[in-house]
């Protein structure tokens, strides 16, 4: 208890003898036995009442056996054990998300704890160099809690005295793989805590199908996919602005057409408009007819967009003084303007005139709309400044894959990567990556894995054909196509024509 280690007294001694040893007898304070035997007890008690306390269910499978073989013979204590795990089963096979929210998971905790966790703390907490070795004792993080669910394990660790958040954020893959998992997660529970989350599977491995449509009439949230965690993903969009960043391929698609055809069923009964840009004339154009109003043009997209901030300058006239937040109705109904490549629009427009247009339309819908019922939900795939200087101006964003780590914190905020959003260590291969990504919501700083169910083009052409009504065809933003007799680019005519069907490019297969 008192005892001197050796090295205090051997960096005092100094040798002028080069080839002479340094013997010494290191002072040592003898502490009574019945003394040590006290302390002993006391932190062994401490830790017994400590452990059942924790693990009253891990204790219990073993203790009762034990207790019943000891008190009335092996025989009693056989057909305990057979009634329990009879019971167990029932349990299970009737009713399991309530026999693992019970007992599975603590018993699945009090393993991992023991098996994983506290048999690795040591080295894994020195090497990382989140504890010290120092005069012969070591200094470690204390390991506070452990608790699973069904896909992954969450430990509660209290930090060192002098210990910084970042000092773990810095560390989480030697974290991850120290511990045997892929991942690593780390959020603030309080004051010196923090909660690990080391990822056992992953549920969104596999492509997600499309979300049913919904039978309820609603604006949102709308569930567009699934969580990591496995539950369902659901979008705010009215009430919000989301922004979507993502590379090529990453499935930014996906998003885009789960939040329509979540919102079906309000734009059929009238509370909802969907005002769609598509300068690509890919993404959008194959369910045009779902659309309140379309344009690809640029010209034409400017258009829209003064119209949609004439649209919200109109509301905020009339609410002003009246009404603080916006409900759908018919009369005022939520206009979502989505936009598939807002970077065309914006950084890549060679109008500068028309750039400074649709860039003060943006700017004015993200910072006013959202109290009058007009939202924006835009997708890019370069999340750079100088490409997209309002993207502050968006409280949702949605990071799916990136090319660079710095882009994680472009799009989702400083030390975003930090606390776990690995944006850029998505898969690129479509059926592992497509469409997962990482979502910083308004209201918390840690960002959410999740990943957006395929709308197919089967899926859409049946949306088209259930969906589309007279007031969603748009002939004045409806645009013909033409194929350049020079190359195989496409032209796009920006006479509009009223009245009139759109015209499918060669190769391109009309809907509706």
């Amino acid at each position: 208890m008192f005892k001197k280690l050796p090295g205090d007294e051997a960096r005092n001694l100094v040798s002028t003898t080069p080839d002479t040893a340094v013997v010494f007898r290191p002072a040592v304070v003898r502490t009574p036995a019945f003394v040590t035997i006290v302390i002993w007890l006391s932190r062994l008690i401490a830790g017994l009442v400590r452990l059942v306390w924790r693990h009253p269910i891990a204790i219990a499978v073993p203790a009762m056996p034990g207790v019943t073989w000891t008190l009335y013979g092996w025989r009693p204590a056989l057909l305990l054990v057979g009634l329990v795990a009879l019971v167990g089963l029932s349990w299970a096979s009737l009713h399991q998300s309530s026999f693992l929210r019970l007992v599975g998971w603590r018993l699945l905790a009090f393993w991992r704890l023991v098996w994983i966790y506290r048999r690795h703390w040591q080295p894994v907490m020195i090497v990382s160099g989140l504890g010290r070795h120092l005069r012969g004792r070591d200094y470690l993080p204390r390991l506070m809690r452990v608790e699973c669910d069904g896909w992954a394990d969450r430990v509660t660790v209290k930090m060192l005295n002098g210990q910084a958040v970042k000092d773990w954020a810095d560390r989480t893959d030697q974290l991850a793989h120290g511990f045997g998992s892929r991942s690593c997660r780390m959020s603030i529970a309080r004051a010196g805590r923090l909660v690990l989350t080391f990822p056992r599977r992953d549920p969104l491995a596999a492509p997600l199908p499309a979300v049913p449509i919904p039978d309820v009439v609603s604006v949102g949230p709308v569930e567009i996919g699934a969580r990591e965690d496995g539950t369902p993903y659901r979008l705010k969009v009215h009430g919000t602005h989301v922004l979507i960043a993502g590379a090529t391929g990453a499935g930014k698609g996906s998003f885009l057409w789960s939040t329509i055809r979540g919102l079906l069923p309000a734009l059929r009964a009238g509370l909802v408009e969907l005002w769609a840009l598509d300068p690509k004339l890919m993404e959008l154009s194959f369910g045009r007819d779902l659309f309140t109003r379309y344009a690809a043009d640029p010209d034409q997209c400017a258009d829209l967009l003064d119209d949609a901030v004439t649209v919200m300058q109109e509301r905020a006239g009339r609410f002003a003084g009246l009404q603080r937040s916006h409900v759908p109705t018919t009369a005022d109904p939520f206009v979502l303007v989505l936009v598939d490549e807002v970077a065309f629009l914006t950084a890549y427009q060679s109008d500068r005139t028309l750039k400074q247009r649709i860039t003060a339309a943006l700017a004015t819908l993200t910072t006013q709309g959202r109290a009058v019922g007009v939202g924006v939900m835009a997708a890019l795939q370069d999340p750079r400044k100088e490409v997209m200087n309002i993207r502050n101006l968006f409280p949702d964003k949605i990071a799916l894959r990136l090319d660079e780590s710095e882009q994680v914190d472009m799009v989702l905020g400083d030390g975003a990567r930090d606390r776990g959003a690995l944006a850029d260590h998505i898969s690129p291969v479509p059926e592992l990556g497509a469409g997962v990504g990482y979502v910083r919501l308004e209201t918390s700083p840690d960002p959410v894995r999740v990943r957006a169910a395929y709308v197919s083009d089967d899926d859409i052409r049946a949306m088209v054909a259930h969906y589309a009504t007279p007031t969603c065809t748009a002939p004045a933003e409806s645009v013909p196509v033409q194929r350049s007799a020079s190359d195989s680019a496409l032209v796009v005519d920006s006479t509009p024509v009223t009245g009139a069907a759109p015209v499918a490019p060669e190769g391109v297969q009309a809907n509706g």
